[in-house]
């Protein structure tokens, strides 16, 4: 999957992707990177939107097990379960998401898991990145259920 396709799917079927404009930059076996821009998830103090920040982060973390699921071969649902999220600075411009698994050595019992019992979890990560420093952090257990 290519950072265009993955962004064309983020819009089609996670509307609120396309209305915060988030753009895929990167896609790498450990990592997807997305990027938002500051207009369309401003708040009151022109900074960027607590629930936006969330949201980019949560997004970014799903893109990355929604793309190591595809190219694994498996089909299956993500849900997320429970999730902290860590606002450190703020955030008054263009930022990006970088997503990363929390445990990568816990990958492969994941996937049997899944395989042999149609249900795995695992935690996902992901840093907000503005003007070079980390803006918020983020930890989520997913969920995927084989479809």
């Amino acid at each position: 999957m290519t950072p265009n396709e993955l962004e064309k799917y983020l819009h089609e079927h996670i509307p609120v992707s396309h209305m915060m404009q988030v753009a895929v930059i990167t896609i790498e076996n450990d990592s997807v990177v997305l990027r938002a821009p500051l207009a369309p998830n401003i708040n009151h103090r022109e900074t960027v939107f607590g629930g936006s920040a969330s949201a980019i982060a949560i997004l970014a973390a799903w893109s990355l097990l929604h793309v190591r699921l595809r190219r694994a071969g498996f089909s299956s649902r993500l849900v997320i379960q429970r999730n902290t999220m860590e606002y450190e600075l703020p955030i008054s411009g263009d930022f990006i998401a970088r997503s990363f698994l929390n445990n990568p050595e816990k990958w492969e019992s994941f996937l049997n898991m899944l395989s042999r019992k149609g249900k795995a979890r695992i935690s996902v990560a992901s840093v907000l990145e503005y003007e070079g420093g980390t803006a918020g952090t983020f930890l989520g257990d997913f969920v995927a259920l084989s479809t």
